[in-house]
């Protein structure tokens, strides 16, 4: 069973996106889950959301306390939050981030998915919308194929910003 967890602020589409790559992999034939961690949380307030893929059943729907893959949407939360709690030995991690992000000891890759969504205009109530363009990103690592994720991203959007912005993101990645 492959595990992900998500860090994101509320609002930036953390829960969506948990919910988008569930169903790429789901279009992938895969067995997945996706579930958020939140409380009365408020717009930009710090969020968890889980998804497990696996090619049997999921049984489980607790948290994920040792991931495979922790996703960060917003780098500031790892100045409050732990994101490497519990990381499985050869764990990998994603970050939002327009620069390197050096974390000793785990494969990190970084990508602009702000600066993606700002650039197709992907924005909601001034806040840019990261779930589509990471969802690319995820793709991109192989995690779920590129076709599942662009049908996953139209059947959830009609707005095609967010293709290009996954797209973008396929595109940007670098493994």
């Amino acid at each position: 069973m492959y595990e992900i967890r998500i860090h994101s602020r509320g609002g930036q589409g953390g829960v969506t996106a948990a919910r988008l790559i569930a169903m790429a992999a789901f279009l992938d034939k895969k067995h997945a889950t996706a579930a958020p961690f939140y409380g009365a949380e408020r717009r930009g307030a710090p969020v968890v959301s889980f998804v497990r893929i696996d090619d049997h059943t999921i049984k489980i729907y607790s948290q994920i306390r040792s991931p495979d893959l922790v996703i960060v949407l917003d780098a500031s939360i790892m100045d409050a939050v732990d994101v490497l709690q519990g990381m499985k030995p050869g764990g990998r991690v994603l970050i939002n981030s327009p620069h390197p992000v050096d974390l000793p000891g785990v494969e990190v890759m970084t990508i602009d998915l702000t600066g993606i969504a700002l650039s197709v205009d992907l924005v909601v109530a001034g806040s840019p919308i990261l779930n589509t363009p990471v969802l690319g990103a995820i793709a991109k690592m192989g995690l779920i194929t590129h076709e599942s994720a662009l049908t996953a991203i139209r059947d959830m959007f009609t707005d095609e910003r967010n293709v290009k912005a996954a797209e973008a993101a396929y595109e940007e990645l670098t493994l």
